[in-house]
């Protein structure tokens, strides 16, 4: 099977210049064009293109004013461009550049320069998603880390405001886990970390669950257009597992560990806010481990 190509949106007025560019780039990247300034944010919205290749000089909207419209639109901003020009002054180049362009390629179309440019820029991004990526996840349990929960809520949240439906989180401890540390080390400590990972990855079967590793030996919970009962259910499916997982010291001694969870769901309005629903959780997670801990509390 092979990979997937990265793809490029090319605008430009000119049939000409889209026919060479494609013609350089289209063997290696997927291309996809526009002949106008609205047209390009249309299909950058559309397709959300790795690169857009822009050119300055067009009727009605110029490539300045369209990629101001990219930069303030919320989805697409981020996307890096590239402006096709046969304008050479110093001043076009700093407009361009204060506008936040990436670079520029100059006509007449050199198709090793444009290669190359092209190919710099994909790699730039390439290593930026990487680095992006490695920043979400948590080295040790390997699942999304705090950072990358506050942005899926922020995400969830506005689509269950807008679509008035129920989200639900739980905030999961693992009860005395200081003792395991204790008892056994850091090392073991850290296997029942993973342990306790694998085991919510095999809790949450819809795709729209999501898991976090909150911090130290707490997880988070988030489940869309999920009820009450619903999420009571799910953490009580999870604190039965956790309470059965099976995790062998190195010295063949079974570690046994449980899990204190607390429930909240709600349909969020306006006025609602994304700090009281994780402190109403957090609340009741404190209520869970007041009670003698392992169990769940939720409101049904």
């Amino acid at each position: 099977m092979e990979p997937m190509k990265n793809t490029l949106l090319i605008v430009d007025d000119e049939t000409s210049n889209l026919k060479v560019l494609t013609h350089i780039l289209g063997h290696d990247y997927t291309i996809y064009t526009a002949s106008n300034g609205a047209d390009a944010v249309k299909k950058a919205g559309e397709y959300k293109p790795d690169l857009i290749l822009l050119d300055i000089l067009m009727p009605g909207m110029d490539g300045y004013e369209t990629l101001s419209e990219i930069k303030k639109t919320e989805q697409i901003k981020k996307i890096p461009v590239i402006f096709i020009t046969g304008l050479d002054s110093d001043e076009d180049e700093e407009k361009g550049l204060s506008l936040e362009a990436v670079d520029y390629i100059t006509k007449p179309f050199s198709p090793i320069v444009v290669k190359l440019r092209v190919r710099n820029q994909i790699q730039l991004i390439t290593q930026m998603r990487i680095i992006e990526r490695l920043s979400m996840i948590d080295q040790l349990t390997n699942l999304p880390n705090r950072r990358c929960f506050d942005e899926r809520l922020q995400m969830e949240w506005k689509q269950a405001v807008r679509e008035k439906t129920n989200i639900g989180l739980a905030i999961v401890d693992l009860d005395k886990f200081k003792d395991v540390n204790d008892q056994f080390g850091h090392q073991q400590g850290d296997v029942v970390l993973q342990s306790a990972a694998a085991v919510f990855r095999q809790a949450l079967k819809r795709p729209g669950d999501f898991i976090a590793r909150w911090g130290g030996e707490e997880f988070v919970i988030l489940l869309p257009n999920t009820s009450s009962e619903g999420a009571i259910e799910v953490a009580e499916d999870i604190r039965k597992k956790i309470e059965n997982m099976s995790v062998l010291s190195g010295k063949g001694e079974k570690i046994s560990i449980t899990a204190s969870i607390g429930v909240h769901s709600l349909v969020p309005a306006q006025q609602d806010t994304k700090d009281a629903f994780i402190s109403m959780t957090d609340n009741r997670l404190y209520a869970a481990k007041q009670a003698g801990r392992n169990r769940v509390i939720g409101s049904a």
